[in-house]
């Protein structure tokens, strides 16, 4: 089995909120290599998601999803 940790969810809370990953990083939330991480489903730590869940005024699983495979 393969266990896996997808932003997926990122993408659209991003969409929802009207918000863009261009806004995460030039306002300095974010930088652009923990942005690729994200986009490429990679290991971040948990102040990322909670930088994110902050910005965003959303919860966790609006920024990521475990999937088991």
């Amino acid at each position: 089995l393969v266990y896996m940790i997808s932003y997926e969810p990122l993408w659209n809370t991003l969409k929802k909120k009207n918000r863009s990953t261009y806004y995460i990083s030039h306002n300095g939330f974010l930088s652009r290599s923990i942005i690729h991480k994200l986009k490429h489903n990679e290991v971040v730590t948990t102040k990322t998601i909670d930088t994110l869940c902050n910005i965003l005024d959303c919860n966790v699983e609006d920024v990521m999803i475990y999937i088991k495979d």
